[in-house]
């Protein structure tokens, strides 16, 4: 998927991509949150729906997305870093 970043003067950035599927979507990113629009393909440049997020939620939605939550990766990455530690306290 190829994403396309613009600054908005005075506002934020924006990052537009189309999916595989051919659906385009962009999110704008403010100090305030995240702004979703979605596209409908018979007017490719006005947003069909738009979606206001707050930081937290824009997070919640991101870790959603991403398959696996924030929290189960840190655990992981905790659970390397012990077996690492071990590792180095065994050779010393």
């Amino acid at each position: 998927m190829k994403i396309t970043s613009n600054t908005i003067p005075g506002i934020g950035t924006v990052h537009h991509t189309d999916t595989r599927r051919g659906d385009h979507l962009a999110v704008i990113v403010t100090p305030a949150g995240r702004t979703l629009l979605l596209y409908d393909e018979a007017d490719p440049d006005t947003p069909a729906h738009t979606v206001e997020l707050e930081q937290q939620e824009a997070d919640q939605l991101a870790d959603l997305l991403r398959g696996r939550p924030t929290a189960d990766r840190l655990t992981e990455v905790e659970r390397r870093l012990a077996a690492v530690e071990r590792r180095l306290a065994a050779a010393a």
